[in-house]
């Protein structure tokens, strides 16, 4: 099987999603750059853009070289309200380096907007709606390929989010940061779905606050809704890339390993297989990851669907399937684990034999 696309004219995101392509998303910015010392947490904003340029850039081209399709510009939480003066400068570099990545290979720049701080205080639609607006703004006279309305908590905000990008006529996608309960106003998921593609969303789904299995559950519910009310769009899924089966309604922020303590909880790249595989039968196409979901996660997706996308991603030259390159090993017993039945049945230990395997939420 090839390890690239052969190259041609980039397709849209709607041509793609509409012909019933696969299109594999990116992973974990705000998280995996604290890590590396790039971000502060707590405000999470993104002036690594500007500040540390290269370090985004790095990170976008393993995401490019792992198989995703889509650059997303590095604009999560920078509106006019989470960084000031500085919103616009942000915009702007966030998309000139997802562009100059996606030129490099068969990926499409997506601009982000996310939930505001200012909803929850004031619910002034008026000046949240502006806020979106300013961002739009950017995105356009930067002309990205599409726009994401991402991280919502609340169906409301998210649906005036959707009226805002829709101004752009560009293609809409939407996705809210909620489990099978609903949003924080207790609206049920495939009501959350049904609102935001009648505001105008062509691509509905979740992302971040849940692992794997919950956000699955929840698209599973979106979908449910849309059949239910005889609306259309296609399905999106970006997921953690830890296990939360433990937290609330308010995700994984709610569990007191946040932020600083959750590596005992990230999924294997086996895990994403199943996790793709499974999005990929409930008719999701869109399929990619949020935080703690790290390069190697997006090639484990691109490597499970590599059968229906017809090709690999360059990440896999140095990656032999289901563990076949540890045939190679001189210790017989690592060798034996060089097969697909190995890994799939695989139970980890954590190393950790005073720790609970489940944590209770703080809220």
């Amino acid at each position: 099987m090839a390890s690239t696309r052969a190259p041609g004219a980039k397709k849209g995101i709607l041509e793609r999603l509409d012909s019933g392509e696969v299109v594999i998303g990116d992973g974990s910015f705000l998280i995996t750059l604290e890590k590396r010392g790039y971000v502060k947490a707590g405000l999470w904003t993104p002036e690594a853009v500007v500040e540390h340029p290269n370090a985004v850039r790095q990170l976008h081209m393993e995401f490019l070289r792992a198989g995703s399709n889509v650059m997303q510009t590095f604009t999560f939480s920078a509106s006019e309200d989470s960084m000031e003066s500085k919103w616009e400068d942000v915009n702007a570099a966030a998309c000139d380096l997802a562009k100059e990545v996606a030129g490099k290979g068969d990926a499409l720049v997506a601009g982000g907007i996310c939930q505001t701080s200012m909803y929850q205080y004031h619910k002034d639609e008026d000046r949240i709606k502006k806020l979106f607006r300013q961002q739009l703004e950017v995105f356009t006279r930067k002309n990205v390929d599409f726009l994401i309305a991402e991280y919502f908590e609340y169906v409301e905000e998210a649906v005036w989010a959707v009226e805002v990008l829709k101004e752009s006529g560009k293609p809409v996608a939407a996705t809210m940061c909620i489990g099978p309960a609903g949003d924080m106003h207790g609206v049920r998921p495939g009501e959350c779905a049904a609102r935001l593609v009648k505001a105008g969303a062509s691509i509905v789904g979740v992302n971040c606050r849940f692992g794997p299995r919950t956000s699955l559950k929840t698209v599973e519910l979106m979908k449910e809704g849309l059949g239910a009310t005889g609306l259309k769009a296609h399905l999106m899924v970006q997921s953690l890339g830890f296990h939360t089966p433990d937290c609330g309604k308010g995700g994984f922020v709610d569990l007191p390993e946040y932020p600083f303590g959750l590596e005992p909880r990230v999924a294997t790249r086996w895990d994403i297989h199943k996790y793709a595989r499974e999005a990929y039968n409930l008719g999701v196409r869109y399929i990619g990851g949020c935080c703690g979901f790290e390069p190697y996660h997006i090639r484990a997706i691109a490597e499970e669907l590599a059968p229906e996308r017809g090709f690999l991603p360059l990440a896999s030259e140095k990656h032999g399937s289901w563990g076949s390159s540890l045939n190679m090993h001189t210790k017989p017993w690592i060798r034996a684990r060089a097969r697909r039945e190995y890994w799939e049945n695989l139970l980890p230990a954590s190393g950790r034999p005073f720790c609970p395997s489940l944590s209770k939420p703080d809220a």
